[in-house]
């Protein structure tokens, strides 16, 4: 039994530095080099300051800003440590009567159609992006908010609008934070 104990000390020993150093260790760096902006995590900056990531939301409450998708991330939302979502089913009667209080509050604002995703979270609750639909329904309220025509508001929606990667993959969708910041940057910050 002694002769076998040696062997397999020395591979968990072995396969422990490789799987759990050498290999992070150089993912990291290669990650490092091939792709330095998003090993450090897609950070946004504005004035010299990291003012979030292209990868996750964040809660914007001014009418200046366009709003995220419900986040159920934490007690305030957007938490990246409670990264969820809510667990409450498609038959929950507290999930419903969040949803429709919502989609009142948003015919409250504008008879618009109400997009999904303006009522309801995703899965990672950490969400950065919402649909051109639902940006669209928001565009008045920016611009009112801002003093400018709508039209040069709904512009900045469509630069900042994705396509589906190669054409198929997923949905047309707009990153919040990177449109609020365009906003900043085409009328001013102000007060918000």
């Amino acid at each position: 039994m002694h002769a076998y104990l040696r062997p397999a000390v020395a591979l968990v020993v072995l396969f422990t530095i490789l799987t759990g150093l050498v290999y992070p260790l150089a993912m990291t760096g290669l990650a490092t080099v091939f792709f330095p902006t998003e090993a450090e995590g897609s950070r946004l900056e504005h004035d010299g300051k990291v003012v979030g990531s292209v990868l996750i939301g964040q809660t914007f409450a001014s009418d200046r800003y366009f709003r995220g998708r419900p986040s159920a991330a934490g007690e305030g939302g957007y938490d990246a440590f409670a990264s969820s979502g809510s667990n409450l089913g498609p038959l929950s009667q507290e999930l419903l009567d969040r949803v429709k209080d919502d989609v009142e509050k948003l015919r409250r604002e504008s008879a618009a159609p109400v997009p999904a995703d303006a009522v309801t979270a995703s899965g990672s609750g950490l969400d950065p992006h919402i649909s051109p639909a639902y940006a669209e329904r928001q565009v008045e309220r920016v611009a009112k908010a801002r003093a400018v025509a709508p039209d040069r508001v709904r512009a900045l929606v469509a630069k900042h609008t994705e396509t589906p990667y190669l054409g198929v993959i997923g949905a047309p969708r707009v990153n919040v934070l990177q449109l609020n910041l365009a906003l900043d940057q085409a009328f001013g910050a102000g007060s918000g």
